[in-house]
């Protein structure tokens, strides 16, 4: 099969929106360097900046979920995209540890995907019950804090944690699997919704490569924001 027909076998949609949700991630993340590394006041945490930030991972935690319902290999793919979180927690750490990655968007997306074959014989609807009923059970114990500390997967914090890119299980495993109930119900055969097949576009381009992308754009905002630094002064 060539690289034409590949793209063909796609589903144009899903790494359309990818790539919105990719270009998102971009921006908030500059947001948050110039903040955080370099003073700039601009906020977050609140307004436009902090809703595009939390729209980017919402989205791609519910095109995780659908995209579950599309491939039978997703302990293979858990198992990877958790261990290249595990490998950003040891390069925060080193580089900054105020500032170290303990259980983010991959670690997040990893065990999910490694926890979906438990649930992937349930139908869309009682997927998409547990789905908010887990949502919910997080939203209530999102302030807990608790004596030990090797729970923060589930959301329950001890004293002194830290992760500077936080997305526990609760509440947010239901977002995903929101996510995969919408993959039973549009996608039950597989193929696009819609007759046009905008493959070539830049947010397709983008939505088929998220992962070595996100590997490797905050180093390169990080270098770029630096070298700005030293040419401004």
């Amino acid at each position: 099969m060539n690289k034409r027909q590949q793209q063909t076998k796609r589903i144009w949609e899903v790494d359309f929106l990818r790539g919105v949700a990719l270009l998102a991630m971009v921006y908030y993340h500059v947001v948050y360097d110039l903040r955080e590394f370099y003073g700039v006041p601009i906020s977050y945490s609140d307004g436009v900046n902090f809703y595009v930030g939390r729209g980017s991972a919402l989205l791609f935690m519910l095109l995780a979920g659908l995209s579950c319902t599309l491939t039978t290999k997703n302990a293979k793919r858990g198992l990877k995209v958790l261990g290249l979180g595990l490998v950003i927690t040891a390069a925060t750490a080193l580089y900054d540890p105020s500032h170290a990655v303990t259980f983010g968007i991959l670690h997040f997306l990893g065990t999910s995907m490694l926890l979906y074959p438990l649930v992937s014989r349930l139908g869309p609807i009682l997927m998409a019950l547990l789905g908010t009923a887990i949502f919910f059970l997080g939203r209530l114990t999102a302030q807990a804090q608790v004596s030990v500390g090797f729970l923060f997967p589930l959301g329950l914090r001890g004293e002194g944690f830290i992760s500077s890119d936080y997305y526990p299980l609760l509440p947010w495993f239901g977002v995903f699997l929101c996510g995969a109930a919408l993959g039973k119900l549009l996608y039950a055969e597989k193929r696009s919704l819609l007759n046009a097949s905008p493959s070539d576009t830049l947010l397709n381009k983008l939505g088929r490569h998220t992962l070595p992308i996100y590997l490797i754009h905050q180093p390169l905002i990080m270098l770029m924001l630096f070298l700005l630094s030293r040419l401004t002064g």
